[in-house]
């Protein structure tokens, strides 16, 4: 297909891309404003003219047609006066787990034309800043990532109505979309592992117990070990940090210096952990064993590389950005939520 447009300095119009694609300006409008009544062979004629005519469409008039911003809100709610020495924004750029929500979304959003920005939420004030801005209509939904299980960000939110998918179940909520990995699962593996090594004095460093993530990773770990006939579990709590992590393992071996397996609620906190067992002269594997949580690229930074259960975030926030799609382009829609299983990535950790 050849353009053939006047060579002017003046915009290409949607009556030029008709005229190249033999068909009505009308149905050019229906493929550029995604309707899914054109005929799919008619749909590629119009989108083979688009492109010869290099049409770009007007993004401002779209919106008066279509009520839509072609953007979407990736929303991280964290709690406030949180007690850890790096600030909020320090430490979402430096987790390797936003890095990766981000990758994935965009994997999905990049290719549909929709755009996302990031707004980060942690006090009442960036609460209500954010809550009007959703409700002025700047963003056609929202992918929420929010640990705290007190946090009243997921249901306002909710209470707005705006299309929305949840990194994480949230028990409190009923009816909303989530994609989420099947953390007793993961924790499972874990467990069996380290009994399969013939560990049997085993510790864990869990996350903060305010998130039901970490609530979940501790209460699944107490009970598969439970079910090996391993009551005894010393538990120290971190917070998802790497400075927490290390923080956490040397409380841990205060505790219960003949430790000889440990798990790691994150790849982070093992980051930090496995330094301190070895200043504390505690070979890796040989006398400690240790298993982590996420298969983050943390995992790899660890020394020795970190044995850890892995859960899938690319794929499941490419999976966010597919239900959020789904929901803005079919109003009214409640896609149901999504459970990732996990696998364990054996490594030379334990």
């Amino acid at each position: 297909m050849t353009a053939d447009v006047p060579q002017s300095t003046r915009p290409v119009t949607l009556e030029d891309v008709a005229r190249v694609a033999g068909v009505s300006r009308a149905t050019v409008s229906r493929v550029i404003n995604g309707a899914t009544t054109v005929d799919p062979a008619l749909r590629q004629i119009v989108e083979e003219a688009i492109a010869a005519t290099h049409y770009v469409p007007n993004r401002a008039a779209r919106s008066l047609v279509t009520r839509r911003t072609d953007s979407i809100a990736l929303v991280v709610s964290e709690q406030e006066q949180r007690s850890v020495a790096t600030p909020f924004i320090g430490r979402m750029f430096t987790d390797p787990y936003f890095g990766r929500v981000v990758g994935g979304l965009l994997d999905v959003l990049r290719p549909a034309g929709v755009q996302m920005m990031l707004m980060l939420v942690d006090d009442e004030v960036s609460r209500g800043q954010l809550l009007s801005y959703l409700r002025q209509g700047h963003v056609d939904g929202v992918v929420l990532v929010s640990a705290h299980g007190a946090d009243p960000l997921p249901q306002m939110i909710t209470e707005t109505r705006l299309p929305a998918v949840h990194a994480g179940r949230r028990a409190q909520l009923t009816g909303v979309t989530y994609v989420e990995v099947d953390q007793r699962a993961g924790v499972q593996l874990a467990a069996d592992h380290l009994v399969g090594l013939g560990r049997r004095r085993i510790g864990t460093v869990t996350g903060p117990q305010d998130m039901p993530a970490a609530q979940e990773r501790l209460d699944g770990f107490l009970g598969a070990m439970a079910r090996h006939g391993i009551d005894d579990v010393a538990c120290v709590e971190g917070d998802f940090t790497h400075a927490g992590g290390a923080a956490a393992m040397k409380k841990l071996l205060a505790g219960r210096p003949d430790l000889d397996g440990v798990f790691v609620a994150s790849d982070l906190m093992a980051l930090g952990a496995l330094p301190v067992l070895a200043r504390e002269g505690r070979r890796v594997p040989q006398d400690v064993a240790v298993v982590g949580f996420d298969d983050s690229n943390a995992a790899l930074a660890c020394d020795p590389p970190l044995t850890t259960v892995r859960q899938p975030v690319e794929e499941m926030s490419s999976e966010m950005a597919r239900l959020l799609l789904r929901q803005i382009n079919q109003p009214g829609l409640r896609p149901p939520s999504v459970i990732f299983h996990p696998a364990l990535v054996v490594r030379e950790s334990a």
